[in-house]
């Protein structure tokens, strides 16, 4: 379900229209123009959100240790990409997606969940595209020499 989305400067000139506007919607996505876009929700949202991450990665977690195949029978359904990863390879993305989404949800920061899921996104293709894989899986050979540091910001 999409955001509503304001302008940030909205928000500025009217913070209580706008904060008000948090009674009809989950969230508010503030758009900015030269700045990643911000979320304004109110916390007890926030607060009661993150107890829903923090038990259903409880959850996975003591599913995956009970039944470590389910996860990854359940994956392919969820997450249809999954189908271009090797079999063995599914089993492993569903271990690391479990632990990693155990040890950041402890942590209250979700981030890394989103790296590896990207990660194994990429696998994915990766193995999706025949002609990609075989160059990714073609040997290298020799040394191709320093690599140049990157300019400084």
């Amino acid at each position: 379900m999409p955001l509503e989305s304001v302008p940030f400067s909205e928000l500025l000139r009217e913070p209580t229209r706008t904060a008000e506007r948090l009674l009809r919607t989950r969230a508010l996505r503030l758009r900015r123009r030269d700045a990643d876009d911000l979320v304004l929700m109110s916390a007890d949202r926030a607060e009661r959100e993150g107890e829903v991450v923090d038990l259903t990665t409880r959850l996975l977690s003591e599913i995956a240790r009970n039944d470590p195949h389910l996860l990854a029978d359940l994956l392919p359904r969820v997450l249809p990409w999954v189908q271009f990863l090797p079999v063995e390879a599914v089993g492993e993305f569903a271990k690391e997606f479990v632990a990693v989404a155990a040890a950041a949800s402890d942590l209250g920061n979700m981030a890394s969940v989103s790296v590896v899921l990207t990660a194994w996104r990429n696998t994915a293709e990766a193995y999706s595209d025949p002609e990609l894989f075989a160059i990714l899986r073609d040997q290298t050979s020799g040394d191709f020499g320093t690599v140049p540091l990157p300019d400084a910001p």
